[in-house]
């Protein structure tokens, strides 16, 4: 093939993905890949695989999404393409966030960043900038994360970007709208939506349509129409149905099934939810058509040895990310197929921590830094936890949440939870945080006071399960979760407050002593009489 026949090849691909015509581009790009002249063609191949990781991501496919951007971020280091080895950073960051695992999702961001700052491509540093905002977001930094979306959009609208600012605009309304500031969530989303209707994106028209359709549809808005709510979901449904975004057309399917609800048509109501889950174990058959995929291209491909390598090695990311973002036995219940996670437990303790100044430590520090000293305080913090045999449930902004006889049975896990308490004061109380210098300046340290930790503690009964298909949360309900919580909010810098249920289960234990603080009142829950947890002497 001449270098022409080769580019308007490309082309066509590009305009399979630009007209969201996803399987059509897969089937297409697989075709290309099987052609020697593509393969031998570095720069052409390694645009091939990331136009492949492109793909399987609008289709929600993230392991695949992730093996296909490392191949084709590998061809372009060996090429020492900056552009590709850019792009890709920035696309598996993108994976990462997806996943959950935002401290890797903001290491590859900030090297994406870097490179196109060295370049001088404004369009990458605002495709990362947007990336790290919807970090800030998803760790409750909601005013970081529209300072990013808003540096970004400025770049975009120089540009003339259209994707860029329509983009820019809905995940600021994401922000208002996780903030419960319907209004303004409303106005950018309809923001978004006309200018991706503009340039006929229409991943980006269904996505804006559900997130439109859920203003509408919940109850709690002063916007709440449920006329409108399902004109939009359904727009929607048939737009994500026609390219094949299931992820989307899943969402507006439960979107539907709490409206009805909302309107009391339970029948109705019932048919949507079956529908979503209907779409959740269609998602899993797709993937025994992906292997055969798969092996069809591999069996023709020169490197085929190579190709399974990479897949193994890709595997192993993923089951290890499954690992790190839920307990090992839900992991395992994962991968072995299950498709429904509850469980319901009549006796754990939980624990929150918190940082005392943590407000005042994200204004001043560098994203960077932020991720880099939260990822070291929480990663000692795992460290005493799992020393007792507690679990940790996840983090919220600064917030740490860990359980005690739930995925692992614990005998006298009150006991446990107390212990590991007080290891936590003694190990983050002075526990100092060396930031690499490469991270950048750290004058900023000097303007902060000793970070402090506070803790809560309830014991009770819980529901624990698993929320979501691709992006995984492992989560607890229950009224002893929320009252764990009120008392880490209700507490003190280097202190240990407990309510009175878990004062009890801990009172025969000589090594403890309960202080009563009295009757406070509680929000959602009245006045209770509440004790500081210290040791005796």
């Amino acid at each position: 093939m001449t270098p022409e026949e080769i580019q308007y090849a490309f082309k066509r691909l590009i305009d399979f993905v630009n007209t969201s015509q996803y399987h059509e581009a897969k089937t297409f790009a697989y075709e290309l890949l099987e052609n020697q002249e593509f393969r031998e063609d570095n720069e052409t191949s390694g645009k091939i695989y990331n136009v492949l990781g492109l793909v399987y991501q609008n289709l929600s496919d993230y392991p695949n999404a992730l093996k296909y951007y490392f191949i084709s971020l590998d061809i372009f280091e060996q090429s020492v393409n900056k552009l590709g080895i850019s792009a890709n950073l920035g696309n598996i960051g993108i994976i990462y966030t997806f996943l959950s695992d935002f401290t890797k999702a903001l290491v590859y961001y900030e090297k994406s960043l870097e490179i196109y700052e060295e370049l001088g491509n404004k369009s990458g540093i605002a495709n990362n900038l947007g990336n790290i905002g919807n970090v800030h977001n998803f760790l409750s930094n909601h005013t970081k994360a529209i300072e990013y979306f808003l540096k970004a959009l400025d770049i975009n609208k120089e540009l003339g970007n259209i994707d860029g600012i329509a983009s820019n605009l809905g995940n600021i309304g994401l922000v208002y709208s996780t903030s419960n500031d319907f209004i303004k969530a409303l106005e950018y989303y309809e923001n978004a939506l006309i200018l991706y209707e503009q340039v006929g994106r229409k991943v980006g028209i269904a996505n804006n349509l559900v997130n439109i359709g859920d203003i509408y549809a919940t109850k709690e808005s002063t916007l709440y129409d449920c006329i409108l709510a399902n004109e939009y979901l359904q727009k929607s449904l048939i737009i994500s149905e026609e390219i094949g975004a299931k992820e989307i057309e899943k969402e507006a399917y439960e979107k539907l099934h709490k409206l009805r609800l909302h309107e009391r048509k339970f029948e109705e109501a019932l048919k949507f939810q079956t529908k979503a889950i209907s779409l959740e174990k269609e998602i899993l058959s797709i993937e025994a058509k992906k292997q055969a995929e798969r092996f069809d291209v591999e069996r023709s491909n020169a490197e085929r040895e190579k190709k399974l390598a990479i897949e193994r090695t890709e595997a192993a990311t993923v089951k290890r990310i499954l690992h790190n973002i839920l307990p090992v036995n839900i992991a395992k219940r994962i991968l072995n197929q299950e498709t429904f996670i509850a469980d319901h437990f009549n006796s754990v303790s939980v624990l929150f921590m918190d940082l005392v100044g943590f407000t005042l430590l994200s204004s001043i520090a560098p994203p960077k830094q932020l991720v880099y000293l939260l990822d070291a305080i929480f990663q000692k913090a795992d460290e005493v936890v799992e020393t007792f045999g507690l679990e940790k449930i996840k983090t919220i902004g600064d917030g740490y949440l860990a359980v005690a006889n739930v995925t692992t049975p614990l005998e006298e896990h009150q006991k446990a939870t107390a212990l590991a308490a007080f290891q936590l004061l003694e190990k983050l109380q002075d526990f100092t945080v060396n930031i690499p210098l490469e991270l950048g300046d750290t004058n900023w340290i000097t303007d902060m006071n000793d970070l402090e930790i506070r803790i809560g503690i309830h014991t009770g009964e819980v529901v624990a399960g698993i929320i979501g298909k691709n992006k995984y949360t492992f989560d607890l309900w229950g009224d002893a979760v929320n009252v764990a919580s009120r008392m880490e909010s209700n507490s003190e810098a280097g202190r240990i407050h407990i309510s009175e249920q878990f004062a009890k289960s801990i009172e025969s234990y000589p090594e403890f002593s309960l202080i009563p603080r009295g009757t406070i009142n509680i929000k959602g829950k009245g006045t209770m009489n509440t004790y500081w947890l210290e040791k005796a002497e």
